[in-house]
């Protein structure tokens, strides 16, 4: 699949960073901790953009998390070979050659690993928030029955309606799409057909779906903040998600 214009460009956000790298199932990941008390058993595994560990938004989201007393994880699904930050807004950029390198082949491995890894120490709880390319790895864990709860902000190479109706009838996860009103990857039609597949009760675990107004594809982790609009919706998203961890890890 490929990645559309909007999955490449962003603004890149500015703030000090709290986390730091481990090898976690042999896997180089970004972990944020809370400073505080928090549920050791519980998990949020961040699954990036195509920009990955490397770019700074990401950390600071997932530092975020962290703030909100959600351990967060970050693996690296790109073995060191994330999209580059001066390929963002750049045309040039071979983004099909990349892509072409990273497929479910590619990534799930290492996600595998991370979350054995995080089940031996002793975690029984896994949340995953998916942004744009993250979005693929969340359903796997999903489908898979890793995952305790599913979000997913601007989602990229999903299927419509097949891995709508494939997480429907195999997860039980619930789930939180955060969409917006330009998105070529999760366009208004897709966003109309996941109500339909999972609205109104029909998917049991639990449906949500926030939809910003104003907002462009790659708003909740690379949007500029400048742009009122975009800075209600990255903001909103973000805390809609910390909501939805909260109603289903019991924190």
């Amino acid at each position: 699949m490929s990645l559309c214009d909007d999955c490449v460009k962003g603004v890149r956000h500015e703030g000090e960073l709290e986390g730091k790298i481990e090898k976690i199932g042999g896997v180089e990941s970004y972990v944020a901790t809370p400073t505080g008390e928090y549920s050791k058993d519980k998990v949020v595994l961040f699954l990036t953009d195509v920009f990955g560990i490397p770019l700074v938004n990401n950390k600071l989201l997932a530092d975020d998390f962290a703030r909100n007393g959600l351990r967060t994880v970050m693996p690296d699904l790109f073995q060191g070979d994330a999209l580059p930050e001066n390929a963002m807004n750049d045309p040039t950029f071979d983004r099909a050659a990349w892509i072409g390198k990273h497929g479910p082949e590619s990534w799930t491995p290492d996600v595998d690993a991370v979350v054995a890894a995080l089940q031996a120490e002793g975690v029984t709880w896994i949340g995953t928030t998916g942004y744009c390319f993250g979005a693929p790895p969340a359903w796997h864990l999903a489908l898979s029955g890793v995952s305790k709860v599913t979000v997913v902000a601007h989602p990229s190479r999903l299927t419509i309606p097949d891995d709508l109706e494939a997480y429907r009838d195999k997860a039980k996860a619930p789930l939180l799409i955060n969409s917006c009103e330009v998105d070529p990857a999760f366009p208004l039609e897709a966003q109309a057909k996941a109500d339909e597949i999972l609205g109104d009760g029909k998917f049991a675990p639990g449906y949500e779906r926030t939809y910003w107004e104003g907002c462009t594809h790659g708003f909740a982790v690379r949007g500029d903040l400048s742009n009122p609009k975009i800075k209600a919706g990255k903001e909103g998203a973000f805390a809609a998600t910390v909501k939805f961890y909260k109603k289903y890890l019991d924190l």
